[in-house]
């Protein structure tokens, strides 16, 4: 198969082209909600999707609010963390992301975007700045290290926190008192204005190989990575497995028609006494 493939090198697009190609591939991105404070007590609450975990013990996140790329200035969050090193983030899920999205508005300094947007404070445990009540889940978090990396439009500032405090919305919960991946439903932000959704209607799942040690593609008979009909996908599947099958394997496109109805199931077992001759 031939690929046309466009190459970029980022110093020969300006920085708004190459944030709409970043943000489009590299996507979806978890939204983190921020609620900080300032010195003078002047809460903000502002959304980041340049946000993830990056440690378990200890539990470490990091969002990055970067400098504006139209005119090289500075958000308020960043303002606030450099007086105050303490914040909450929040999650966000369907229900609230409109209200989130009115909060990423740039009003002026001193604006409390909890009142612009209609959303919720909350008292904090340890945190000067307050709880979002509609995020499904709030981390309180204090900031260990806010490192700039650059001064021109664009550059981000890592701003790296660790978790002090968790509170979850218990109707978000299962039976086991788990947090219901499924039940969450949250978003999550692509390129332009485009957010995704993930709930129990779109999202799934893929078995780790972490216990157990699949052949490998590089194992698998002739007659199956030859296939006109398995995708890489299906490969991938029929790869992770422990221990080949013993025995010839069907080139028939027919029979590999019908293993693959199997693999979209997940049956996986089914798929291979399918394909043995």
């Amino acid at each position: 198969m031939t690929f046309v493939v466009k190459s970029i090198t980022p110093s020969d697009i300006s920085a708004m082209q190459l944030q709409q190609v970043m943000q489009t591939a590299i996507a979806p991105r978890p939204i983190a909600l921020a609620s900080t404070i300032n010195s003078k007590g002047k809460i903000n609450l502002s959304p980041f999707s340049f946000f993830n975990m990056f440690s378990t013990v200890p539990p470490v996140v990091i969002i990055s609010p970067s400098r504006r790329v139209r005119d090289n200035t500075t958000k308020h969050t960043l303002e606030n963390l450099k007086e105050v090193p303490e914040l909450v983030i929040g999650n966000v899920n369907f229900e609230m992301v409109q209200q989130v999205s009115l909060a990423s508005t740039e009003y002026e300094d001193g604006v409390n975007e909890f009142l612009k947007s209609g959303l919720t404070m909350k008292p904090a445990a340890i945190v000067k700045p307050p709880l979002i009540a509609e995020s499904p889940v709030n981390f309180e978090c204090k900031v260990l290290e806010i490192k700039s990396l650059g001064n021109f439009g664009g550059a981000g500032n890592l701003v790296i926190a660790e978790i002090v405090k968790i509170h979850i919305n218990e109707k978000y919960l299962d039976e086991n008192g788990n947090l219901d991946q499924k039940q969450l439903d949250l978003v999550a932000r692509l390129g332009s204005n485009f957010y995704s959704r993930n709930n129990e209607n779109n999202i799934f799942e893929v078995p780790k190989p972490l216990v157990t040690k699949g052949i490998g593609y590089d194992k698998l008979p002739y007659e199956i990575k030859s296939s006109d009909i398995f995708t890489g996908n299906d490969l991938g599947m029929l790869a992770n497995v422990e221990i080949l099958p013993i025995g010839d394997f069907s080139s028939e496109k027919d029979v590999h028609l019908v293993a693959q109805k199997f693999l979209k199931t997940n049956e996986i077992k089914r798929a291979w006494e399918i394909l043995k001759l």
